[in-house]
């Protein structure tokens, strides 16, 4: 996981600061004129964070930027500061005062044009941290929970499209890690215990590919116990849903041949199995 996620964080990050400044841009065209004696040390302010973003410096832009908020807290470039440092803080990986900070603008300005933006900036500060989703699965949950809420709050917006993806690849490692544990189970003979993970994974899970090797593997189990009816209707199931899928394919032919040797990590037959378990 570390080597997946650690490839391409510098190029997103950058990739994130050019489509906010574009967003800036945009807003600020659009945005309420502010009152010239104000404005002009604000401007001075706020375009020296800017430089030092651009610069590559964040650990030095996000003061600045929080700077502009604490000397004019009214201004337009208020708001867009609060955004700016919440990106600071994101760049230079200090991914909890970013979310502070992600999640204090939404709570904010919750219909304002940059928002949507904060909800993707906070579900990537949960998506760069996860390491290890077999040890701690947490931020996992963090990462798909914080897109899938950006999906469902702006399906058509300009980030709904990777966030998706993202959302289907966090959802695809957790369903991976219940079928990691199930596998376990089976091999040790927990038979129970591996049926209750491989039906979290058809339940919980079920549009991403772990599904047809989950039906396939209650199959299996149901065959250790003895259960011929149990997982006669779970290859009915796997024939509906699935019915090009290789696992559906090994699912019929176990069922019609229980006597052939177990998959890997299994010792000996399905019926040697269930026999041992009485």
């Amino acid at each position: 996981m570390s080597t997946l996620f650690s490839s391409y964080v510098g190029t997103c990050k950058t990739l994130c600061l050019m489509s906010i400044i574009l967003v800036l841009l945009s807003a600020c065209s659009n945005g309420p004129v502010i009152d010239e004696q104000v404005e002009q040390p604000v401007e001075v302010l706020y375009n020296e964070a800017l430089d030092l973003a651009l610069a590559n410096q964040p650990k030095k832009a996000a003061p600045k930027f929080e700077e502009v908020e604490r000397q004019h807290p009214y201004s337009v470039w208020a708001v867009r500061s609060q955004i700016m440092a919440g990106w600071a803080f994101y760049a230079e990986n200090d991914y909890q005062r970013a979310v502070a900070t992600l999640d204090r603008f939404i709570e904010l300005y919750p219909a304002d044009p940059l928002t949507e933006y904060a909800y993707y900036l906070r579900a990537l500060c949960f998506y760069e941290q996860i390491v290890d989703v077999e040890r701690d699965a947490d931020m996992t949950r963090r990462a798909m929970a914080a897109f899938e809420e950006l999906v469902r709050r702006y399906p058509e917006g300009n980030y709904s499209r990777d966030a998706q993806l993202k959302a289907d690849l966090t959802r695809s490692h957790l369903a991976g890690k219940e079928m990691a544990v199930a596998r376990f189970y089976m091999e040790q003979g927990y038979y129970s215990a591996a049926l209750k993970r491989f039906a979290i994974v058809v339940r919980d899970f079920d549009n991403t590919n772990q599904v047809p090797e989950a039906l396939y593997r209650m199959v299996e189990t149901y065959l250790s116990l003895g259960l011929t009816d149990e997982a006669e209707r779970v290859v009915q199931v796997s024939e509906y849903n699935y019915p090009d899928s290789v696992w559906t394919e090994r699912a019929v032919e176990v069922l019609n041949n229980p006597e052939r040797a177990g998959p890997r990590g299994l010792i000996g037959s399905v019926i040697d199995r269930a026999l041992t378990i009485f």
